[in-house]
């Protein structure tokens, strides 16, 4: 017994470290203060530079959207460019975001309102608080980032993604377990909670989330090359997934620089129109902190999924899983977007989301 005590204590720990992950920021406390006034004074190619060196397969790709024109830039060992090649990459947690949008377009097409309770959609344990659909998109709800499940021993064993064999039943039958109390809970970000979400959108639609999540990709916004893995697609080193998996919707996701560039311009121009519902900010959160924003990372605000840096008007979400990770940040007001792909951890050196902060803060300038 005291053997099972100690795997779930290593088990729990590795969770923790892939579901920080996911929001890309987790890892960041390990930078020294030294290290982050060097970090300070670098320009991107720097950074990209420096997280290249001697990595031949290291492949950065950086696009960038200003007043409607996409470029992009792939970048290989030490900073070389590369000719322009569309790489699939794993985004992680930037699904949120398109999670968030189904559940705009459910709310403009009268099916939901984003005050509902999660118990008005679900069959759950009568007598208890269940949050509300506006708490789930904003990590407002009260649930962890993620509960301890069974699956999770044999994914720790055997080196696959923590979130892998999670079913929607499991994820059912922990909603029901969790005691909530009815009162207003801080910004505690939850892949819980936006798996959650994924299990009412299904209830809504009466569809699997892969089928709707697929289809609103490719007929809805005509994102042809990102879609969520199947038994047809595979991808170096990437997270192991099973259609039936209830974490999918918050970070299952691959896509390409030219379908996350097409994705920041449809949102810049708001088409269609639920796009723009998820950037209206729902909640301060504050959740800023100091080494946070020595890189140019703020959270003051939160919309549907969507990061809110008021101090710079920047709209942004980031994502990871074990060997990616991946940055999306716009200026709706500049119509200026940012997006950086890349297939290296985000604890390996500097990580996308840094790079890409100091690309879109640099544009902006001009």
């Amino acid at each position: 017994m005291k053997h099972i005590r100690n795997l779930k204590k290593i088990v729990i720990v590795s969770g923790v470290l892939s579901a920080l992950l996911i929001i890309g920021v987790g890892g960041y406390m390990l930078y020294g203060s030294d290290r982050l006034n060097k970090l300070a004074k670098m320009s991107a190619l720097e950074m990209i530079e420096y997280t290249t060196k001697d990595n031949a397969n290291a492949r950065i790709t950086v696009g960038v959207l200003v007043d409607g024109e996409a470029t992009y830039t792939v970048y290989g060992e030490n900073g070389e460019i590369l000719p322009q090649e569309e790489i699939e990459y794993e985004i992680g947690s930037i699904t949120k975001t398109l999670t968030a949008a189904l559940l705009a377009k459910a709310i403009g097409e009268g099916r939901v309102e984003l005050e509902d309770p999660l118990d008005h959609f679900l069959d759950l344990p009568a007598e208890k608080h269940y949050p509300t659909l506006k708490s789930l998109v904003t990590h407002t709800s009260g649930y962890k980032n993620y509960y301890f499940e069974t699956p999770m021993i044999l994914n720790f064993l055997n080196g696959r993604n923590d979130f892998h064999g999670i079913d929607e039943d499991m994820l059912r039958h922990r909603i029901g377990k969790v005691n909530l109390q009815a009162k207003e809970y801080a910004f505690a970000y939850s892949n819980f909670g936006m798996a959650t979400l994924g299990l009412v959108l299904e209830e809504v639609y009466d569809e699997e989330y892969t089928v709707l999540l697929n289809r609103y990709l490719t007929e809805d916004l005509g994102l042809s090359h990102t879609k969520l893995p199947d038994e047809t697609t595979t991808l170096e080193n990437a997270w192991q997934w099973e259609p039936s998996d209830a974490y999918l919707p918050a970070g299952g996701l691959r896509s390409t620089i030219v379908d996350m560039l097409e994705y920041a311009r449809l949102n810049m121009t708001g088409n269609p129109v639920e796009l723009s519902l998820t950037h209206r900010s729902l909640a301060k959160i504050d959740a800023s902190s100091l080494t946070y924003e020595k890189m140019g990372i703020r959270m003051d605000e939160i919309g549907m999924a969507w990061i809110l840096d008021t101090e710079h008007s920047i709209l942004w979400h980031n994502g990871a899983t074990g060997n990616y990770n991946a940055y999306i940040g716009m200026d709706k007001e500049r119509q200026i977007a940012v997006v950086v792909l890349s297939n290296l951890p985000p604890k390996v050196r500097i990580p996308a989301t840094v790079i890409g902060i100091e690309v879109l803060t640099t544009l902006q300038k001009e």
